[in-house]
């Protein structure tokens, strides 16, 4: 699991990394804007905001992210306790709110509950692109009536761009996604299993909608 904490405060930002960091990989960005592209460049499955910020407030930021679709769940962290500001917080699209100061055993509790609500909140039966289906229980994958045959991570690979559809997802993207980016191995395993993928989709006519962006990544798209 991979958190961001976005803290112009390198000492609070460190004393949170070192509170999580035996639990969850941990990226860190200290202004506004630099929180803005680690979240736009990658993929997080919590992101942790402080309010008040140079270049640009967790407010603005977090307003940024939830108007360009980008809904990774976010714990705003920060000294702001009055009821105002948790509500405008709240409001514009942060999933939950902690008062500094914290203690490390709360702080684990809800990066634990955010995750388990955010992958609850995603988890159904099936995800489907056009005629093509995943049942995302059985990891079984088909066009119509008929069964796709997909090897080990050939299924998260279609999954993830099923999901991301109609958006350039990057060679890193994925591999941090799928491989973890403390995997043994390198990226160039992505356009072997992109490969696969697409003589799989070939079969039933839809490798036309996958695309690949040379030097940049991969997109599904009709």
């Amino acid at each position: 699991m991979k958190v961001l904490i976005v803290e112009d405060d390198k000492i609070l930002s460190d004393t949170v990394k070192q509170c999580i960091e035996n639990d969850y990989s941990v990226e860190q960005a200290f202004d506004g804007y630099e929180g803005y592209m680690f979240a736009k460049e990658n993929i997080y499955d919590v992101i942790i905001l402080d309010l008040m910020m140079p270049e640009m407030n967790g407010y603005e930021l977090l307003t940024k992210l939830r108007s360009q679709n980008i809904l990774t769940p976010v714990l705003i962290l920060t000294a702001k306790d009055s009821t105002e500001d948790k509500v405008k917080g709240l409001t514009i699209g942060a999933d939950d709110y902690l008062v500094k100061p914290f203690e490390r055993e709360e702080l684990l509790a809800r990066l634990e509950a955010l995750i388990r609500r955010n992958n609850g909140f995603f988890v159904s039966d099936t995800i489907d692109f056009k005629d093509l289906k995943l049942n995302l229980k059985n990891r079984k994958a088909f066009i119509g009536d008929k069964e796709i045959l997909l090897q080990g991570k050939q299924f998260d690979l279609l999954e993830y761009l099923i999901r991301s559809k109609n958006t350039i997802i990057t060679k890193e993207q994925i591999f941090d996604k799928i491989w973890g980016f403390d995997s043994d191995t390198s990226t160039n395993v992505i356009e072997v299993y992109a490969s696969g993928l697409r003589k799989e989709l070939k079969k039933y006519g839809y490798d036309k909608y996958l695309k690949t962006l040379r030097g940049v990544g991969y997109i599904l798209s009709d």
